[in-house]
């Protein structure tokens, strides 16, 4: 299986890269719990989840197809559709960037226990919250023009040794009760900086690219009608853990956050594995299916999905193992988490078991199918948060999490089964590869 070794010989450098950066993302989060205590670091995880769940809404959904519309547009050498999706989608964050600048105090009230400490470092938080939405932009689009180095490094390299600049810096100037705005400080002007270079390069590569004919009319109503569900689709999938985050502030204290954060940042690590996978694979994809070639489609999205899976469980494995660390690292108040991860680890092969549904129903012209199975699963975590926390703790919100991920990317499976008839799951793949070694085995 030749696509197999490419995407895991390239995923795996992609891999290697965030690796390295989440080494050092550890480090420093070891050294704040050690200096610092656990509550200050809980206290970081919270604000960055806000800005991080927060930068979704900037673009307004079109970060979240950026790579299908960067790949449609590079394959038939549509240079100036590219650079019209291009201005609309930094528009966006320009303008929302704004308005959400303006209207911040107002919002935050609907964080409930979150916004006194949203409140306390609202600049520097939306600073990262800008910096967050141009990151996501640069690289979805980098992605699709077959350049995801590019786009994966400013996050898996750079904001990694922003944030230990930030420690040492805040460590070194900062009073004890202003380390963790003099930290944010730091960290959202230093980002700003390095995705501003980053959206040079991008921009360099679009001018590469010939401007081909002009826009036919309804190509905006286009980017709108996928742009608007993925929304929703990215924001809960890719950030689950972030929103996780924010509810579980009602529940448990920061120490007990900065437990659960650190186990999240670990599956985070682990999930952008899988995430690497369809980086490397999804440019090829869209280009298949821009030229309607439906076979060509399944199959690239079958040896990826197969890809993906092992590379799941081989995390998955590899995690559990290395659990029992966790206290002997960030000492003994994070010994609760060894459980809460390894079930947390779970939820990562049964997403990745079940297949990159959102999109296959993308793809055939339904965008807005897997909102229900989405609604359904946020739903479960609402509720299995209410039901778990209070009697079970970190152990409890590790639980509700693999529930509601499991729920709804069972029904997001079963959704693009009725309305595609395509099975995105692993199953078909095994199967075939199944039937090809009965099939040696006769001859």
């Amino acid at each position: 299986m030749a696509i197999g070794r490419r995407l895991l010989s390239q995923s795996g450098a992609l891999f290697a890269a965030r690796l390295f950066g989440a080494g050092v993302t550890f480090l420093a989060q070891v050294a704040i719990v050690r200096m610092w205590g656990a509550e200050t670091l809980g206290q970081y995880l919270l604000v960055i989840a806000v800005a991080n769940v927060a930068g979704v809404a900037l673009p307004l959904g079109f970060q979240t197809v950026g790579s299908y519309f960067a790949a449609e547009y590079r394959a038939q050498g549509q240079g100036a559709l590219l650079r019209g999706f291009l201005l609309r989608t930094y528009g966006h964050v320009a303008l929302v960037a704004a308005v959400l600048l303006a209207l911040g105090p107002v919002l935050l009230a609907g964080l409930g226990a979150s916004a006194d400490l949203i409140a306390l470092h609202w600049l520097p938080a939306w600073v990262m919250t800008v910096a967050v939405a141009l990151s996501y932009c640069n690289v979805a689009l980098l992605v699709g023009l077959e350049r995801p180095f590019a786009g994966y490094l400013a996050e898996a390299l750079f904001r990694p040794l922003l944030i230990t600049a930030a420690l040492l810096i805040a460590g070194a100037v900062a009073a004890p009760g202003q380390r963790v705005d003099a930290m944010l400080w730091v960290l959202s002007l230093g980002f700003g900086l390095v995705v501003l270079a980053q959206l040079g390069l991008l921009l360099a590569t679009v001018r590469a690219i010939p401007a081909g004919a002009a826009r036919p009319a309804g190509e905006a109503r286009r980017w709108w009608r996928f742009a608007l569900p993925w929304t929703v689709v990215a924001l809960a999938t890719d950030f689950f853990f972030d929103i996780d985050l924010v509810v579980l502030s009602g529940y448990l204290d920061h120490a007990d956050l900065a437990v659960f954060g650190v186990a999240a940042r670990v599956l985070s690590l682990v999930s952008f594995g899988v995430a690497a996978v369809y980086a490397v694979t999804l440019p090829r994809v869209f280009e298949r299916e821009a030229a309607a070639d439906r076979v060509g489609v399944m199959s690239q999205l079958g040896d990826a999905n197969l890809v993906a899976s092992l590379v799941s469980l081989g995390l998955l494995v590899a995690v559990v193992a290395a659990a029992p660390l966790l206290p002997a690292v960030f000492g003994a108040e994070f010994s609760g988490g060894v459980w809460p991860l390894a079930v947390l680890c779970l939820s990562l092969l049964v997403r990745s078991a079940f297949g990159p549904a959102a999109l296959v129903l993308s793809m055939h012209d339904k965008p807005y199918a897997p909102l229900p199975a989405i609604g359904l699963g946020l739903g479960a975590l609402l509720g299995m948060n209410w039901l778990l926390v209070p009697a079970h703790g970190l152990l409890g919100a590790a639980l509700a999490a693999l529930l509601a991920q499991s729920l709804w990317s069972a029904a997001m499976w079963l959704t693009a089964y009725r309305l595609a008839g395509v099975d995105v799951s692993i199953l078909p793949r095994l199967r075939a590869l199944l039937g090809r070694e009965r099939l040696a085995h006769r001859d």
